[in-house]
């Protein structure tokens, strides 16, 4: 099963440049290969890549596709050796629990991790935080005040204090310990931490959100504050931070332009998610972080 066409550019891309490095480099580069020796992906939704063509995988309703970020990294890296153990829905406690689907369960995202992983990349937080639950609610109460801000007001309390800012160091400790239990079980792996795309503009909605307009900035805000935790556990843990942020291709962009999918997707995705080329975005910016550019070496 091949990968949507604009996936397998970026990816041919990424390995023409680690091709040319090779080629300059030599000996230098065989750090590549030992990058690539046993690569693991840890993840929820936003690595799995639900209803992205070609879903594959056990269990089924992980819903992980050929067309996601670790997939397309594992190509272009030429890895010896790939496990994607992502699952739509994980939350942090599923590394290290087993994770019921509604008709399988999957097992702990860290049976995957060896003592000879070599690589980890893991996208972990949303789920934490209440991403679902936060998508519905802000959705069902806009209809009460179109013009105003529903959803901040469903989460201040009466005090003023606001539950959604109290969740998020409560999600980054959440993933802190993710981290450091990749470091016990698999020391000498190179991690890679990857933020969340860009769902909404920072100030206003359109038709694909139907949300309160006092509610956008609101929920973008709660974005940035969500990926700045997590990129604040990553620099702590010692692992790279991949930041996939990037205006214009929100769910609010051009069709073609968009790398997350709005209400109602126009392309093969699971709702405010990920579409294939976000999900290229994602990997090309992995591939980065660790040195996979044109004229550059592995760092």
């Amino acid at each position: 099963m091949s990968a949507p066409p604009s996936a397998r550019r970026r990816t041919a891309a990424a390995l023409a440049a680690l091709a040319g490095v090779s080629a300059l480099l030599g000996p230098a580069a065989a750090r590549a290969e030992d990058l690539a020796a046993r690569y693991v992906a840890l993840g929820d939704s936003f690595t799995a890549g639900p209803f992205i063509p070609h879903q594959y995988g056990d269990p089924a309703l992980c819903l992980r596709s050929r067309g996601n970020y670790p997939n397309l990294v594992a190509e272009a890296l030429g890895a010896a050796e790939f496990v994607d153990a992502s699952c739509a829905g994980a939350e942090s406690r599923h590394m290290t629990e087993p994770q019921t689907l509604a008709l399988d369960t999957a097992p702990p995202q860290f049976d995957a991790l060896t003592p000879d992983t070599t690589l980890v990349t893991v996208g972990i937080g949303g789920n934490d935080l209440g991403f679902g639950e936060i998508v519905l609610k802000c959705l069902a109460v806009s209809v009460t005040d179109l013009t105003g801000d529903p959803c901040r007001d469903h989460y201040t309390d009466p005090r003023g204090r606001d539950e959604l800012a109290q969740r998020i160091p409560e999600t980054g400790e959440a993933v802190g310990e993710v981290l450091a239990g990749i470091r016990e079980r698999s020391p000498g792996a190179t991690v890679a931490v990857v933020g969340y795309l860009e769902l909404l503009p920072s100030e206003k909605g359109c038709l694909q959100v139907p949300y309160a307009t006092g509610d956008i900035p609101y929920l973008y805000g709660v974005w940035e504050d969500l990926n700045a935790v997590i990129e604040k556990e990553a620099a702590e843990a010692g692992a790279v931070f991949v930041d996939a942020s990037g205006p214009g291709h929100d769910m609010c962009a051009p069709r073609s332009e968009r790398w997350v999918e709005g209400i109602f997707p126009t392309r093969p995705a699971a709702p405010v998610h990920p579409n294939a080329d976000g999900m290229a975005e994602v990997g090309d910016r992995v591939l980065a972080s660790l040195g996979v550019r044109a004229g550059s070496p592995l760092a």
